[in-house]
């Protein structure tokens, strides 16, 4: 009778042993499938915040102001260009209206967008602009036709 109970405690031992492992077993698998789909969810976000920002910005501007917004634009062009993550800023007037101001802005990643509209020296300009302006700015936001093409093939 006494071997029977020692089997029995063996065998009772040996299944909660098992449980205590496939608990432990289950607990880290678990972990590591969170640890994976954490790490795509930071390349996602990685790669979103990647993206190029390629914006068409119009605005129309009193002709009385436009010798003082040109001025304004010498001073600050030189110093946006020179941003890191600031791939092209151009500004240009449209050919049949000299007063609509065209604003051709492509930024390497939200972020550099983001630092860029921070700068003290961004924030005077659009001072300048609002003011010398004749209603609201009209903004495009585009997509780089080829490298949307890209990304659909992938």
């Amino acid at each position: 009778m006494k071997q029977g109970c020692v089997a029995k405690g063996i065998k009772e031992s040996r299944m909660k042993t098992t449980r205590i492992l496939t608990i432990t077993l289950l607990i880290v698998a678990s972990g590591w499938a969170l640890n994976v789909i954490g790490a795509e969810s930071q390349k996602e976000q990685s790669i979103m915040q990647n993206e190029k920002v390629v914006m068409l910005i119009e605005a129309k501007i009193q002709p009385q102001r436009r010798t003082e917004l040109i001025e304004a634009a010498r001073q600050y062009l030189p110093q946006v260009r020179a941003e890191t993550g600031v791939e092209a800023f151009y500004l240009n007037a449209r050919q049949d209206d000299p007063n609509m101001f065209v604003f051709y802005e492509i930024y390497s990643s939200k972020a550099a967008q983001d630092f860029h509209l921070q700068q003290d020296f961004t924030k005077k300009f659009l001072e300048t602009l609002k003011s010398a302006q004749v209603g609201d700015r009209v903004r495009t936001n585009l997509l780089e036709v080829a490298e949307e093409a890209s990304t659909l093939s992938k």
